[in-house]
């Protein structure tokens, strides 16, 4: 593995955050919030969440953790707290592991 696209990508990351800083502060109040991180967050999380969820390395898996997504998605729903959503979905994995 070369190191240098490490350390490339560790500096873009860097001067994109660096940039964030620079413009959030000259931008209007009105403008920054509608282009704050928190557009950003809920589809990137979403993203990881289904790629960790129905992939298993290159290749598609659909195994215990799609039902434990499942239930997870539930207790989300039905707002449970963060505590149960974790127990809940775990339990549902490990339960289905352990019966097939």
């Amino acid at each position: 593995m070369s190191w240098w696209p490490v350390i490339a990508l560790c500096g873009s990351a860097y001067a994109l955050k660096a940039l964030g800083v620079v413009l959030g502060e000259r931008l209007d109040r009105d403008v920054s919030e509608r282009w704050s991180l928190q557009i950003v967050v809920v589809p990137v999380l979403a993203g990881l969440i289904v790629v960790q969820t129905f992939s298993s390395g290159r290749h598609y898996a659909l195994d215990a953790r799609a039902p434990a997504l499942l239930v997870a998605a539930v207790l989300v729903w039905g707002k449970a707290p963060f505590v149960l959503v974790a127990v809940g979905a775990a339990g549902t994995a490990a339960l289905l592991r352990l019966l097939g």
